[in-house]
Formats: structure tokens, C-alpha cells, sequence
């Protein structure tokens, strides 16, 4: 997927997520956050060649693991921002979508920190093209 592709699509996300919030579903806003970070993840892994991005090409699939370890070595890179937004987002995937465990106030704590990793992660893009 081309770059900018990709930035729409994690632009898109984060916009659903948060029109889910003003009809006030914590659950689907929960999940679409989550995808925003996902995509996130994912692209900066690819398009800085890391490992696991490789391995999940040949597996088919990015798994729980390899996203967490790409999480690490973008954290380590860029900063705790990365693991920030990630885990706000996980928490969210988890406890907001899976458990169904989170309120809208719950959901939108964690807003701030997965704009955050979506602004580093245009960023990184942009500069890298």
C-alpha cells in the first residue's frame, strides 16, 4: 500500500472512532481506535523493514506477539509515545470492544495518546517517502 494510502487510512479509522463517540459507542470507537494503532504499527514496521514485518508478510498475518515486539523496537527508536499509544489503544481492543468493560469517558482518556502515535507515525512517513 502506498504511503499516503495508508495515512487515509489511519486518518479514516481515527475519523469513525470518533463519530462512534458522538453517537456514544464506546464499544465500536473502542475497536476503530484500536485499527488506527494497529495500522500504525504496521506501517512504520514496514516501511522501516523490521523483522517482524517481514515475518508477518511470510506468515500471512501480523500476530499479537509480532506487533508487540514491532512496538518495542519503534519505541525504542521513536520514543515512549509509540508504546503509549499502542497500549491505549490495546486496553481499549481489549477491555473496550472484547470485554465490553469501558464506559465513553473510559474511551476518550485515551484519545490524546493514540492522536499522539498517529501524528509520529504521519510524521515518519511523510519523511521517509
Amino acid at each position: 500500500m502506498i504511503i499516503s494510502e495508508r495515512i487515509r487510512l489511519i486518518e479514516a479509522l481515527f475519523s469513525e472512532a470518533l463519530k462512534f463517540i458522538e453517537r456514544g459507542d464506546p464499544i465500536e470507537s473502542s475497536e476503530k481506535f484500536y485499527k488506527a494503532a494497529e495500522e500504525c504499527i504496521k506501517s512504520l514496521a514496514e516501511k522501516l523493514s523490521l523483522e517482524e514485518a517481514k515475518a508477518a508478510e511470510e506468515r500471512g498475518r501480523w500476530t499479537v506477539t509480532l506487533l508487540e515486539k514491532a512496538v518495542g523496537e519503534l519505541t525504542d527508536k521513536f520514543g515512549i509515545d509509540i508504546e503509549n499509544g499502542w497500549d491505549a489503544a490495546n486496553h481499549l481492543h481489549v477491555w473496550g470492544f472484547h470485554e465490553i468493560k469501558l464506559d465513553l469517558e473510559d474511551v476518550k482518556r485515551r484519545i490524546p495518546k493514540i492522536r499522539r502515535l498517529i501524528e509520529i507515525t504521519t510524521k515518519i512517513l511523510e519523511s521517509r517517502q
